[in-house]
């Protein structure tokens, strides 16, 4: 059942509304929200409307509205399905309506990232100062992008600029020593643009308290960090054909789970993207990417620093586009990776891979109503020589104006990783997590139906998906090798089929001229295989809930010239899951017990007040009605109750 928090919130909104009445709005908010460029999907522009491929996208506003710090922030608050758990040393690990970070491609500017903490990369590197927008695929996108987009792409946009000079500073201040402060400088000249972004964060680790007799093992105290984020990026447009741009950056992040050896990660990037129009019919993007992603432990008494970990890819890729007449497109690429990996617990320490792929897409608008895109892909891994050809289908039907039907089938197709073939790990003295070098690919077929229709102020989208995963790669349960063995194995196998069926809505509309909002839905269901007694088999992640919600509600309103007022109100409901987890880790012959995570809701209420052209002024009460989780387990929301946060913005350059 929805939490009564959760009705409480939304009779509040309710409420707001009638107390915030205005003049019914015109229809340009639908036109805004349908004119929006996207190209995850396809690979060229296309816009949202007009797009084959279902795409969500997360605006800038957006984003501004959710003051998120990291991609993390913003996916909790706006994507329903999206649900962060934790590993045993506080590892957020992602679940995306069933498919987890592994299987999620998360691209920066279509680049891929190096570097994973447990199976995910690391959200904190994702810094939201400078996000043009946020564009996310749900289902296979294989055919395009190549193994570990087989459950979607989630694709960061950054902020092209060209002004002359503009400098933005900022801070927030929240509970447990909770700060950040960021700078946003851009300059440049008629062919010359740099922007220059830099954010500080910091957060004390605090402990919390469970009810008494937990079924399996708690958290007692939640872990903080200290991070460094750099990001430097130079565009240079000698001519109308050519566009150069450059960027570099750096990431520290570090974590005191001891106070004598804190964790320490650092990631190292930079990167040259070459854009050529040859013609108004061609276009040519080649690209180099170096990423290096390290993990080291700090010893404070004899101050050394010894890394144990280290991820490092270089990759170039060309993508060439020719665009026929009635906006027909042929797509063409291929990419080239060299990945290294240094860990003490990897089987000889380092390893290495080179993998290639070509691909190409045709988008055919056969007629104004109908546009069919079809994509293939053939992909190579030297580690095990691992080859594969994957195709993608999606078709976009207008019946009516405004009424759009979308039909996709998408191969997906996931290499096992490094780690997951050769890594060896004690973790945290439980069990030794083995990889195993025989692991075959994962193979999954997804399909999906949409449609989405638009009128006046109103967008209406429903979504249906089915995807069946064959060789699942996932951990088994653990088990002793060998009588002698102080630790049980918990080796990483490919599981038999597993099934996933999803169903998503949403509904965004301008309910009024100054009030906006949006409620969207997410419905999950997954059918795990079986083992020889007819149990369920599962890795040692939480499965998805079943249902979950997101709300938002904002009204903006500008007084005057010198101050205006925007007042949102953010919720998510999560429906409640039960999972089989080991009463003692530590001891796994105490057997299996089921653990239940009840539903919750967490609400956000936010005040933002623009002072001038250039200030803001920002108040928010995040988790409204002070939810406390009753057992923190590894998988339910680290949250001590309400949290107070107040920041401040300004726009150096609009003040003179």
């Amino acid at each position: 059942m929805i939490s009564k928090e959760y009705i409480i919130g939304m009779l509040a909104a309710t409420a707001t509304l009638q107390c915030l009445g205005a003049e019914p709005a015109d229809s340009l908010f639908s036109e805004e929200y349908l004119q929006q460029v996207v190209v995850t999907g396809t690979r060229s522009p296309k816009l949202l409307a007009q797009s084959p491929v279902l795409t969500h996208v997360i605006s800038a506003k957006d984003i501004e509205k959710t003051d998120g710090t990291n991609l993390r922030d913003v996916l909790q608050q706006l994507m329903p399905g999206v649900e962060f758990s934790y590993s045993m040393n506080q590892m957020p690990h992602m679940n995306f309506s069933g498919f987890s970070g592994q299987s999620m491609l998360i691209l920066v500017d279509g680049e891929r990232l190096a570097g994973e903490t447990m199976d995910d990369i690391d959200f904190d590197r994702l810094d939201m100062q400078q996000v043009d927008h946020i564009e996310i695929i749900k289902g296979a996108a294989s055919a395009l992008y190549g193994s570990n987009a087989a459950g979607g792409v989630i694709n960061i946009i950054t902020k092209k600029t060209s002004k002359p000079f503009a400098l933005n500073l900022n801070a927030r201040l929240a509970r447990h020593n909770d700060q950040r402060y960021g700078m946003v400088l851009q300059n440049g000249g008629k062919a010359l643009h740099n922007v220059l972004t830099i954010r500080r964060t910091a957060q004390d680790n605090y402990n919390v308290e469970s009810a008494a007799n937990p079924v399996t093992r708690v958290i007692s105290t939640i872990y903080g960090d200290k991070t460094w984020n750099f990001e430097d990026r130079l565009a240079w447009t000698p001519t109308k054909q050519w566009t150069v741009t450059g960027r570099a950056g750096y990431f520290f992040r570090q974590v005191a789970r001891s106070e004598d050896t804190p964790e320490r990660y650092r990631d190292f990037n930079g990167g040259l993207t070459a854009n050529w129009k040859p013609t108004k019919h061609d276009q040519m993007m080649l690209s180099y990417v170096y990423d290096q992603y390290d993990k080291s432990d700090y010893q404070r008494i004899t101050k050394l620093d010894v890394r144990d970990y280290s991820n490092v890819q270089n990759t170039f890729k060309l993508i060439y586009n020719h665009y026929f007449a009635n906006d027909n497109v042929l797509t063409t690429g291929a990419d080239y990776m060299h990945d290294y990996m240094f860990n003490k617990k990897l089987d000889g320490s380092t390893r290495r891979q080179n993998s290639f792929d070509v691909f190409t897409q045709f988008d055919w608008n056969v007629c104004k109503q109908l546009e069919m895109v079809g994509a293939v892909r053939y992909d190579y891994f030297s580690d095990n020589d691992i080859q594969r050809v994957t195709p993608k289908f999606s078709l976009r039907y207008e019946p009516l104006h405004n009424l759009n039907i979308r039909f996709g089938y998408g191969m997906g197709f996931r290499a096992p990783t490094l780690k997951e073939k050769y890594y060896e790990y004690d973790i945290a003295g439980i069990w030794t997590l083995v990889g195993n070098p025989d692991l075959k690919p994962e193979i999954s077929h997804n399909h999906n139906l949409s449609v989405e229709y638009t009128h006046g102020n109103y967008t209406f989208m429903i979504n249906g998906t089915f995807n069946r995963v064959k060789n699942k790669i996932g951990t088994g349960a653990p088990y002793f090798a060998n009588a002698s063995d102080e630790l049980p194995t918990l080796p990483y196998i490919n599981l038999a089929n597993y099934k996933l069926y999803g169903a998503d809505a949403s509904v965004q509309a301008r309910l009024w001229k100054s009030v906006t909002a949006k409620l969207s839905y997410a419905f999950v269901h997954e059918e795990f295989p079986k083992d020889k007694e007819g149990k369920s088999i599962n890795n040692q992640y939480i499965p998805a809930r079943k249902h979950s919600l997101t709300a938002h509600i904002d009204w903006d309103h500008t007084f005057s010239t010198h101050y205006g007022l925007n007042i949102a109100l953010d919720g998510r409901y999560l429906s409640s899951v039960d999972n089989k987890e080991f009463i003692d880790y530590y001891d796994i012959s105490k057997g299996l017990e089921t653990i239940h995570y009840p539903a919750y809701t967490l609400w956000k209420l936010q005040a933002v007040s623009r002072i001038k052209e250039g200030i803001k002024v920002s108040i928010a009460l995040d988790n409204l009605f002070n939810y406390k989780p009753k057992y923190y387990y590894l998988n339910c929301p680290l949250t001590d109750g309400s949290n107070l946060m107040v920041g401040l913005s300004i726009d150096i350059d609009k003040l003179f």
